[in-house]
């Protein structure tokens, strides 16, 4: 039996006559009624009552009729299925985001794919270590990585975004509040509050870094995870911490943003499996690096 055999029963069955059918398949009679009967025949009953006027479907084959319209509907879905997957425009993709891009980037690139590309069902894991998405794309946990480089593992692609200022997140009621913009070196007393390390962060290498450039080791009091905690630890006047200008999106009560002197930035890329040629994900870091532009 073949995809043919039913195409070819359901034309008879939905005309009613053999003739009309055969001019819908663009075929002649003859082939038309020998094919019917070699379906007939491999299945073992009746198909069709024929008269001289008419055909008629006998019981097995108004059963058969309901069974074959659906085999054609979904080897037809299949097709277009495949299709849209093909095109990138249909998939499943989950994607790992550093804290400071979870509130600013984030939201506008789910937005714009919800729009521009509907059937791809997306996932987020935010507030993702730079370290952690690494291993999560290396082990296939997630798709797509928002974070901060360097990245070391050669099997990832790492594309650079944009290079985002760093800013100075102070409570609200220290006297640093009252000012417009900050030296990094007047921070030299100050309690921080910092991202992880021991390699866990990009952010605490890079403000360590930056600090010591600055000609001080910085007096680091917290260690934190999450953006989200770092930030509430400064409205808790638990120390200063330099954050990623974007940070500034996440807007908690009892911390105000400052502007840092000097060109202190830090990168922010996507990262993905080097061997990963999803059109689904092509098609998404179109989309994120046209809203980055």
């Amino acid at each position: 039996m073949e995809l043919r055999h039913l195409r070819y029963f359901v034309a008879v069955a939905e005309e009613r006559h053999f003739g009309r059918a055969a001019a819908r398949l663009h075929m002649a009679q003859p082939p038309l009624s020998q094919q019917i009967r070699q379906l007939e025949g491999e299945l073992g009953l009746q198909l069709l009552s024929r008269t001289t006027r008419r055909v008629e479907l006998t019981p097995a084959g108004e059963a058969y009729l309901i069974r074959a319209r659906q085999i054609i509907a979904a080897v037809s879905s299949a097709a277009g299925e495949a299709q849209r997957v093909a095109a990138g425009l249909q998939g499943r993709l989950v994607i790992g985001c550093v804290g400071s891009a979870t509130y600013s980037l984030l939201p506008h690139l789910v937005r714009t794919l919800r729009e521009e590309l509907p059937d791809v069902e997306v996932a987020v894991q935010g507030e993702m270590l730079a370290p952690d998405q690494a291993q999560a794309l290396a082990n296939g946990r997630i798709d797509l990585g928002l974070l901060r480089p360097p990245v070391d593992d050669e099997s990832l692609r790492v594309d650079v975004l944009r290079a985002d200022r760093l800013i100075v997140a102070v409570p609200d009621a220290h006297r640093f509040a009252s000012r417009r913009r900050l030296k990094l070196e007047e921070l030299a007393d100050e309690d921080f509050v910092m991202h992880a390390g021991g390699g866990r962060s990009v952010m605490h290498d890079t403000v360590l870094a930056r600090c010591r450039a600055a000609g001080f080791e910085p007096r680091v009091r917290h260690e934190v995870a999450e953006t989200s905690t770092l930030v509430t630890f400064v409205a808790a006047g638990l120390g200063l911490a330099v954050v990623p200008e974007p940070v500034a999106e996440l807007r908690v009560p009892g911390v105000a943003y400052r502007a840092l002197s000097g060109p202190a930035t830090v990168e922010l890329a996507a990262a993905t499996r080097a061997d990963d040629e999803a059109p689904h994900l092509e098609r998404t870091l179109a989309v994120l690096k046209a809203l980055v532009q």
